[in-house]
């Protein structure tokens, strides 16, 4: 049967939901574990140095597909492989990051899913802001080691700050401990509201930073669902774009592996 291999940054535990709905999804479509398709899953559990030697050992594994989430596991898997179909799901801009040639036709052997997270962070914020309309200082925070993510979503949220006269204070987390220490600092300077990036780090510390806010008692905004699931305020439904699937080679696209 064909072998589905799963590439993720995290953890099971980090992305149990989620692995939920990915099966849940192949098995509308007729594909169930165990039945007609199998899976090989490799958790890099925070360690993105270790990607690549994971991407490597799906290839050796001859898996039909490599599904991933977030750049730095699609671009292993793409390292790894330029004829095993790679599906991946993330916030980032495909083009942007030079994973895709274009959202039309992308080439290659990567297609996917644009969360958009980044583009909504100006409308996460103005719904932050009509929540609490009289917070003025906006504790803004992002993951420093996912730069092209962070990047974007501090040119939305500081344009859209300006224009509705908030105060920002960006605060750098890449790691758990780092989550507390960010959070730590409110004993000193509490700020009025508390905007969350988004990223794989964040999605699997989401009851971290959930309570977190609730122990100060911060009104915060999340990047998606699961986090309000675990106990956070407020989130904005990510709109979804996919990537056209430019056939590996000749005019018809790759077949599923009999």
């Amino acid at each position: 049967m064909p072998v589905v291999g799963l590439l993720h940054p995290t953890s099971l535990e980090a992305f149990a939901d989620n692995l939920r709905g990915f099966r849940q999804g192949l098995k509308e479509t007729g594909y169930v574990e165990g039945e007609n398709v199998a899976f090989e899953y490799r958790w890099a559990h925070g360690q993105v140095d270790r990607l690549p030697e994971l991407a490597a050992d799906l290839v050796r594994r001859r898996v039909a597909v490599i599904a991933t989430a977030s750049p730095p596991a699609a671009f292993a898997a793409k390292e790894a492989s330029a004829t095993i179909p790679i599906v991946f799901g993330m916030a980032q801009d495909p083009v942007r990051l030079g994973l895709v040639a274009s959202l039309a036709r992308p080439g290659g052997n990567l297609t996917g899913i644009n969360f958009l997270l980044t583009e909504l962070a100006a409308k996460r914020l103005e719904l932050l802001h009509e929540m609490v309309p009289a917070a003025r200082r906006l504790a803004v925070l992002v993951n420093p080691t996912q730069a092209l993510n962070t990047e974007g979503t501090l040119q939305e949220v500081q344009a859209g700050a300006q224009a509705m006269g908030l105060q920002i204070r960006v605060l750098n987390a890449g790691t758990s401990r780092e989550i507390d220490a960010a959070f730590a600092g409110f004993e000193r300077e509490r700020p009025d509201a508390v905007f969350v990036g988004s990223g794989t780090l964040f999605t699997g510390r989401r009851v971290q930073l959930a309570q977190w806010a609730a122990h100060h008692r911060v009104p915060a905004s999340y990047a998606g669902r699961e986090y309000v699931e675990a106990g956070g305020l407020m989130s904005r439904r990510p709109a979804l774009l996919s990537v056209g699937f430019l056939p590996l080679s000749g005019d018809q696209p790759p077949a599923w592996p009999a």
